[in-house]
């Protein structure tokens, strides 16, 4: 698993959709009070995988650790 690769969700574009939720197997994301998914367990996410960014059609998740994003 990675220390230095997760998703961050840009929630201006997230459309509560929870497909990324669904998605992954690993518990990286819960849903948060307010309905959005939230990044839970950042350890857990698989380097370099995307499957929840694949599924995301608005966009909304990109990753620390790629292309210099930073949290």
């Amino acid at each position: 698993m990675a220390k230095n690769w997760y998703p961050i969700i840009d929630k201006d574009k997230c459309l509560q959709c929870h497909e990324c939720v669904n998605f992954c197997s690993h518990g990286v994301y819960a849903l948060a009070k307010a309905g959005y998914p939230e990044v839970v367990k950042p350890e857990a996410c698989v380097e370099f995988c995307r499957g929840c960014s694949k599924l995301c059609e608005s966009k909304a998740i990109s990753y620390f650790g790629e292309g210099g994003n930073k949290a």
